[in-house]
């Protein structure tokens, strides 16, 4: 394989799903985890997406942990501090549900395993807006182990988003390794694609595609995990 490194999102990539439909089963799970606490639902999912769109927008001066929280603290105050166990609770046990919400691809692992069994190197470039412990759960849902990869990166390690060129950036900085060696897999067409204007190779994968901008696909390579194996070799 002529690539050093090999970049995998996780969510509708890895691991199976529809993007809708987990938000929405997640925000269930945690609304009702909280509810009892003092947290009315709605005000809860509106500032839960206020924080993202700020860890969205953040420009890697801090953590997207820290741009989270003090997102949060906006509308909640000293309360978001003295609570922030119990969002480590639900992450620890409630969010285990929302894995009903996914589906499962025993081709996500064998092909992990068989890029790193060439020797090449593994990263998850997942967008970083969960916590690690969330993270490490989704990849145990795709059947991977978070020491599968030679670094994932969460809200907690990193202060860039998708889709920022600079997250694909840091993550070649903090890894002293050059984009023209490295292809990233996704299924989001604005959020993975844009890692070839770094000068990444890319290929999309179509399992379960998002297109929200109607982007022509026909300029990435592109298809299921055959097709990605498939690429692989030829490469």
């Amino acid at each position: 394989m002529n690539y050093q490194m090999v970049l995998f999102d996780l969510d509708g990539t890895l691991l199976p799903m529809d993007q809708d439909e987990f938000t929405k089963g997640y925000f269930k799970l945690l609304a009702a985890k909280l509810a009892p606490y003092g947290y009315e639902p709605k005000q809860l999912v509106d500032t839960i997406w206020a924080g993202t769109a700020a860890m969205v927008k953040n420009d890697g001066s801090r953590s997207n942990e820290e741009a989270f929280w003090e997102k949060f603290r906006e509308t909640y105050g000293e309360k978001a501090d003295s609570d922030k166990p119990l969002f480590e609770d639900f992450y620890a046990k409630d969010f285990q549900n929302a894995k009903e919400c996914c589906g499962f691809n025993p081709l996500a692992s064998e092909t992990v395993h068989a890029i790193k069994q060439a020797e090449v190197r593994v990263v998850l470039a997942t967008n970083p807006i969960f916590p690690s412990i969330a993270t490490e759960s989704r990849i145990r849902w795709a059947g991977l182990e978070p020491e599968d990869f030679e670094l994932y990166t969460t809200y907690e390690n990193t202060g860039y988003c998708k889709p920022n060129p600079d997250y694909y950036r840091d993550i070649l900085n903090k890894l002293n390794i050059q984009p023209e060696d490295c292809l990233m897999v996704g299924n989001d067409v604005t959020e993975d694609m844009i890692a070839a204007s770094v000068g990444m190779d890319v290929f999309l994968l179509t399992d379960c595609m998002i297109n929200r901008e109607q982007k022509d696909i026909s300029v990435y390579p592109h298809g299921s995990f055959e097709q990605l194996l498939a690429y692989l070799r030829e490469k």
